[in-house]
């Protein structure tokens, strides 16, 4: 049991830099293969790391930035 909160306490530290696919996937609550599909697409920013992938954190938040604005409701000036 204290594995599983350890776990959880370090998928969720607001101080990491870099994130796995999964904790990236786990912020953004899709699945780890949407999260491959997206860093594949080039919607979601990661770099390598010798065999590695991670995502950086602000990647994340840019990300979702772009896709509040691509669906935000264009006002129209009367």
């Amino acid at each position: 049991m204290h594995d599983v909160h350890v776990a959880a306490t370090h998928s969720a530290d607001p101080t990491l830099v870099l994130l796995t696919v999964e904790e990236a996937a786990r912020r953004l609550s899709v699945g780890r293969t949407t999260c491959f599909h997206l860093i594949a697409s080039g919607q979601l920013e990661s770099v390598p790391i010798g065999r590695l992938r991670r995502v950086p954190a602000e990647a994340v938040t840019d990300f979702l930035a772009r896709l509040r604005e691509a669906h935000r409701p264009t006002s129209t000036a009367a």
